[in-house]
């Protein structure tokens, strides 16, 4: 029996299951695919931006250097956000330091934000898949029981091969979380990486920024 077979002779809940798994199955390699990319662009434009940046004679020509790195733009809003308002509102209140430590946390919230754009969507197929399978699983056996029980004599060829084609629910269930869980964890370390490098970025800009009269 091929897949197709398999499918069309479930009910209409078995199909929703299997529909479900392949859904999830292809949008989490859609989602690992692209934050492999994504990620590994990042991680060279930080690095060529934090280097451009320490190279820079001033901060105008910095922002002009890594506006042609920053393709993500993870590094430039924080450069741009030291440079402070100066208007009388309460986003100006407080001494210097007070103010680059909002705003450069602010830009780098919002950096770290995009990075880990899409790895909630990871950990819960990672954590949902086995189970959708599992419930096509029970409910595969449990119209294969029925209709066993409805022929009266049963043999062992009667029991495992429908018994068999509703296991192959779980066998899917794990097939679209195993990828999952391992992408999860891969590109969190990748993360994590680029949000430790941002991190150590963003206090060399406050101690910077704190020591001098203007940016």
């Amino acid at each position: 029996m091929n897949l197709a077979q398999f499918f069309w002779q479930g009910d209409a809940l078995a199909r929703a299951v299997a529909l479900l798994l392949l859904a999830m199955s292809v949008g989490s390699w859609v989602l690992i695919l692209w934050k492999t990319w994504l990620l590994r662009r990042a991680s060279g434009d930080v690095a060529r931006c934090i280097a451009a940046f320490w190279q820079s004679g001033s901060v105008a020509e910095a922002v002009q250097k890594i506006s042609a790195f920053d393709r993500e733009g993870l590094v430039l809003p924080m450069v741009q956000a030291t440079r402070l308002e100066t208007s009388q509102t309460l986003a100006s209140a407080g001494d210097r330091a007070q103010q680059l430590t909002r705003v450069l946390r602010n830009a780098l919230h919002a950096a770290l934000a995009r990075l880990q754009h899409g790895q909630v969507w990871l950990a819960t197929i990672g954590a949902t898949a086995p189970f959708v399978g599992l419930l096509g699983t029970v409910w595969g056996i449990y119209h294969a029981l029925i209709g066993i029980a409805s022929v009266g004599q049963v043999t062992i060829d009667q029991i495992s091969g429908p018994v068999g084609e509703s296991l192959i629910m779980t066998a899917a269930g794990l097939m679209v979380a195993i990828p999952a869980v391992l992408a999860y964890n891969v590109l969190g370390r990748a993360v994590a990486r680029l949000e430790a490098d941002l991190d150590g970025f963003a206090r060399d800009l406050r101690e910077l920024g704190s020591g001098a009269t203007a940016l």
